[in-house]
Order: C-alpha cells, then structure tokens, then sequence
C-alpha cells in the first residue's frame, strides 16, 4: 500500500506502459484517474482494473483542463501526475518527415507536459507538495537513427523534468522521469517500422538484458518514484532499459 490515499493522474492509461502504471498505482491503494484518447479503450482498462475512466487529448489545453477538473471532482484532489501518453513518427531519414508529424511529436510529448504544468502546478504549490513523473525514453539519452524528431522531443522531456525539478523544490513538489527502452507495447511497431521476428531480434540484440521493458517493469519504478520512499529524489531520469544505456 505504498501509495494508500495518493490521489493520481495517468495519461497514455488505455494501454501499455499507463495500462500497467495504473494497474500498480490502484493495488498500491491510489485513487487513479486514467486518460486517453481512445475513449473505448481507457474505459475497458479502467472496467479490468478499477479507477476512473476519462477521454482526453492532452495535446490539446482545454482537454487538460477538463482532465484536471475531473481528477478534482471524481478523486477529491491530485497528489501525482504522470504523463505518460506519447506518440512517435515512422521512421525516416529525418529531412522525410512531414511537418505534421513533427507537430504531432512535440504536441503530444512535449506540449501536453507544459499545458499539465501550468495546470497542476498551481494546485501542487497550494498544498505545498506533490509529484510530477514524465515518461520519457532511451531515445532521448541515446537516439536511434532515423526517429531523429522522436528522440529530440525525448530529449526535450529530459531538460524540463531537470528544470522543472529545481524551480519547484521550494514549494515541495518534486520531479523525475523514467527513460524506458522500446516495450512490447503499440508503439513497438510505430518504432520498428514493421513488426517481424528479424526486426524484433535486431532490437533485442542492443539490450544488454536481452528482453523488452514490460509495462509491469514501468509500473514498478513509477510507483517507487511517486510514493514517499523517494522522497528525496528528484530532478532524476531513471532509466528502465536492460543496460541499453551503459
């Protein structure tokens, strides 16, 4: 019951890595909002596992609002954020991707964290405490060739979960990231381009540990990360990745 009484926001919670987080944070004891875009999807996982269900697309600020006013009113106040929802473009030589699937990246992984901090921030500096954790990737620590615009937007995630970790420390509210490796998740394809046991073995042989990360594996290091045992930690991105990173 490490998160007994935490009140939470999940994005991305209609499958893979939020599916999972969501699951751990409600055995853990939280209360869980779980958002996505896919309003079936968010709504079969929250009937599996228990919270409630919200359609959001955090991409956009008014959809992060209603996301906020919802976790208010549904859980009776917010306690952890996590932003986990994201998007990725094929991959392609990076003159090749369309200026609307850079906008798409950034929107979805970049732009939804600054709409959500000025959103929630306020909130967490009122009751002088809370915790935001962004899920970010490998691929902003180490980039793979032809997910440039991908990476940079990972990238990106890195230097504002640092940066917003210093300039919230006073008001005790606290920051960190997670940098997981290429999961067994809907995206996995979005990475791979195509999903083929060639494709599949070529992935793997760049992971030390010699597996993918499982939403389960994500869903652990985040509720370490937003429960009082870490206490002390912030301004960290943890990676999650079976040694592809040393």
């Amino acid at each position: 019951m490490r998160m007994d009484g935490k009140k939470a926001i999940v994005t991305g919670a209609g499958s893979g890595f939020g599916a999972g987080i969501a699951a751990k944070f409600l055995a853990e004891g939280a209360k869980v909002l779980l958002v996505d875009i896919q309003q079936d999807a968010v709504h079969d996982v929250a009937r599996q596992i228990g919270g409630v269900a919200h359609r959001a697309d955090i991409s956009r600020k008014e959809d992060v609002a209603h996301m906020v006013q919802a976790a208010q009113k549904e859980l009776g106040g917010l306690d952890v954020l996590v932003n986990n929802a994201g998007v990725t473009h094929l991959p392609e030589l990076m003159e090749h991707v369309t200026e609307a699937d850079f906008d798409r990246v950034f929107a979805v992984n970049c732009k939804s964290i600054y709409y959500a901090a000025q959103l929630v921030v306020p909130l967490f500096k009122e009751q002088q405490n809370g915790v935001i954790l962004n899920v970010s990737s490998t691929a902003g620590l180490s980039p793979r060739p032809k997910l440039n615009w991908y990476n940079a937007s990972k990238g990106w995630v890195n230097t504002a979960t640092k940066a917003m970790a210093v300039e919230l420390a006073p008001f005790g509210i606290r920051v960190n990231a997670l940098n997981p490796v290429a999961g067994d998740t809907p995206l996995l394809k979005s990475f791979m381009g195509e999903d083929s046991p060639e494709m599949r073995a070529k992935f793997l042989s760049t992971i030390p540990l010699g597996r993918f990360s499982t939403p389960e594996d994500l869903a652990n290091a985040a509720t370490y990360m937003c429960s009082n045992e870490a206490s002390m930690i912030t301004g960290v991105c943890m990676e999650v990745d079976g040694g592809r990173c040393i």
